[in-house]
């Protein structure tokens, strides 16, 4: 929005700045980190009051976990509007990459926050049903692969660009929306199945953030593209708005989330924040890449999907729990050591999934 006041400009002024990309970004980020800063505690207090005894504890979960029974949930909701506030704000919105990501980002917070009141007001962990969720998820995984695919230029339309290999395409057809869909779902519920600790979803989402914003901010630049042999995606780099205001509402959540949490993000937020950086991957035709920045994700999902798969063919665990920081829990780490080292490991992922952007 205020990218309009470049109307004003006549091109060395105060308002020429509101043309850059990285200036917005800045804007975006600090302005998410105050929003989240003022009204972090005010709706903390407000979750209290409503929601009682808090979010229900697993009864088969580590024993640890009793103790932060009567925290509150869906405090996804803090990152959520100052996500949306800080990109309404700064970015251009007549950038259809920009409303594809904040159309799913929403929707899949609504699926979330529909998940936790369910399982507020129900006290138990069921929530609602898996199968709707991923109906659901899938609907709406569809339409923005559908927006992506219109928006790419046409020599990209339905390619799966391979890293490292320059120029390297793969045309997937009619299977590339199925694709894409499958990377927003499932990045949605990987970082859902990675939020089980105080503050170990939401840095690593962050970090993916910034790194996935850098990605974005380079292929939509032509003399970038030109120099580090990627595809040019036009319009990608207002991308880096939206991911500088998730990283400024993170903190802010983080900041009442750090160990022990005042508040947990609950599938409000962690649906909401996988679905955005897998949008953000489609968008920017960095669906490969995303799984290595990523990767601390991916393995949270891989332990589950080993776990259910190994239980019913022998009726044992290859893991004492699942996902895999639960493992950890139940070999005596302490949350704060877990919680640290995944941390390290998303960085490590992250460095090495920007290293590809050179490395052809």
């Amino acid at each position: 929005m205020l990218y309009l006041l470049t109307a004003l400009s006549d091109g060395g002024d105060f308002f020429n700045l509101f043309r850059y990309i990285t200036f917005r970004a800045g804007g975006a980020f600090f302005t998410a980190l105050f929003f989240g800063f003022i009204f972090g505690r005010p709706l903390i207090n407000v979750l209290r009051r409503k929601q009682g005894k808090g979010q229900p504890i697993r009864d088969d979960g580590p024993e640890g976990h009793f103790v932060k029974a009567g925290t509150p949930t869906m405090g996804g909701l803090l990152i959520l509007s100052a996500l949306m506030t800080a990109t309404l704000l700064w970015a251009r919105l007549d950038n259809v990459f920009v409303w594809v990501v904040l159309m799913v980002t929403v929707s899949f917070g609504l699926i979330g926050f529909a998940d936790d009141y369910a399982k507020v007001s129900k006290q138990n962990t069921a929530g609602v049903s898996g199968k709707v969720r991923l109906g659901l998820g899938f609907l709406i995984a569809a339409l923005a692969a559908l927006a992506c695919a219109w928006a790419h230029p046409i020599d990209l339309q339905n390619q799966l660009a391979l890293p490292v290999f320059k120029d390297t395409l793969i045309n997937l057809g009619f299977l590339y929306i199925p694709f894409a869909m499958v990377v927003i779902v499932g990045s949605a519920n990987a970082v859902n199945l990675t939020d089980g600790l105080d503050g170990l979803a939401i840095m690593p989402s962050m970090i993916a953030a910034a790194t996935l914003g850098v990605i974005a901010y380079a292929v939509g630049r032509v003399d970038f593209t030109e120099y580090l042999d990627v595809h040019y995606v036009p319009g990608t780099g207002e991308i880096l708005i939206f991911c500088s205001a998730l990283i400024g509402g993170g903190l802010g959540f983080l900041w009442y989330n750090a160990p022990p949490a005042a508040v947990f993000m609950g599938d409000t937020g962690s649906l909401a924040l996988g679905s955005a950086l897998g949008t953000i991957a489609v968008a920017t035709k960095h669906e490969i890449v995303w799984a290595i920045i990523g990767g601390l994700f991916v393995v949270e999902a891989l332990s589950v999907i080993i776990q259910v798969l190994y239980f019913k063919r022998t009726g044992k665990r290859v893991f004492l729990m699942a996902p895999i920081h639960h493992h950890f829990e139940k070999k005596g780490w302490a949350e704060p050591q877990i919680v640290i080292r995944f941390w390290i490991i998303a960085l490590i992922l992250a460095m090495i999934g920007m290293a590809t952007l050179k490395v052809r």
